[in-house]
């Protein structure tokens, strides 16, 4: 299945305008002689792929954009050069859409994620991977890969600090699963293929605030201490390190958090002091379900020179 639309004035809704201030020191970030226009493909028009499109739209860039979702066309094909609606784990859709490209960025999902099944997560994960390889193998032009992993992978770490050098040690299968597709698609890395892996933290942004997160919490005992340590990434420095990497054909894995980390008390309270919400209450003598808790260091990508554009949680 590979249905392209070229770009039309259909109307629907688009993601949220981002900060181009803020964005436009990527710019000066830049160490490599890139092309002023590419062809750039983003497997995955979802809440960061679709704000990646409209970036990289706006620069000039000829941008390719795929969505499982035909009711979602109208609303990508208004951010991207043309709209491809295609199963991401189809062969012969990958080949097609490879073809020409410069840059791919990988930003795939199951739809429901939270909800999805174990096997779902492997045919939208492993699937895609191994027939990206494939894929890749004959699709010369294409120079950078750029893929959207998860934090995850790391487990619980009972708040210690974690680096890319950690070993990996998942809650569940899923995390398994996000970090085998991480080792498929390093496959692809050749003399003239760069791969980058980007582990992402919890995802907040316009549309996804964390008074929307937490705020029904407010006013409430929650079990526990509130101790657990949660690394975030706003979705403007999710779009600016995808840049980064682009730019500076960054290779191998990187985390991608923020400076803050707060615990999940911390992050709270915050979010009711700011909005005037009744805080919350915590109660040790209860044992929370949340287990996970860890500090992921951002130092690699940092050192590479990426300069975060929130450093601290917005709330």
């Amino acid at each position: 299945m590979y249905d392209s639309i070229d770009k039309n004035n259909s109307s629907g809704e688009t993601s949220s305008a981002l900060d181009m201030d803020l964005l436009a020191k990527l710019i000066r970030q830049q160490t490599q002689n890139r092309p002023l226009f590419e062809n750039v493909a983003i497997l995955g028009c979802g809440y960061v792929g679709s704000a990646v499109a409209d970036y990289w739209q706006d620069r000039g860039h000829d941008v390719t954009g795929t969505t499982t979702s035909r009711e979602r066309v109208a609303a990508i094909s208004e951010i991207v050069s043309k709209v491809v609606l295609m199963k991401a784990d189809n062969l012969t859709s990958l080949q097609s859409l490879l073809e020409g490209q410069n840059t791919l960025l990988v930003s795939v999902a199951p739809m429901g994620s939270q909800e999805a099944s174990e096997s779902t997560y492997a045919d939208t994960y492993i699937n895609t991977t191994k027939n990206l390889v494939v894929a890749l193998d004959q699709a010369p032009n294409v120079k950078q890969i750029i893929y959207l992993s998860s934090c995850s992978v790391y487990g619980d770490r009972q708040g210690a600090w974690v680096d890319e050098t950690a070993h990996i040690d998942p809650l569940d299968q899923k995390g398994h699963v996000l970090h085998q597709a991480e080792q498929i698609i390093l496959q692809a890395a050749n003399h003239h293929q760069k791969v980058c892996v980007l582990r992402l933290g919890g995802i907040y942004g316009p549309e996804r605030d964390l008074v929307n997160m937490f705020g029904g919490m407010a006013g409430m005992t929650m079990p526990g201490k509130g101790d657990r340590i949660i690394n975030w990434i706003h979705r403007d420095d999710i779009v600016g390190a995808i840049e980064f990497a682009r730019l500076n054909g960054l290779e191998g894995i990187y985390n991608l958090v923020d400076d803050s980390q707060l615990t999940v008390k911390e992050q709270i309270g915050r979010v009711c002091s700011a909005y005037g919400l009744p805080p919350v209450q915590w109660d040790a003598s209860k044992s929370s379900l949340q287990r996970k808790s860890l500090q992921v260091s951002n130092q690699k990508i940092k050192a590479a020179g990426y300069d975060l554009i929130h450093p601290q949680l917005l709330v």
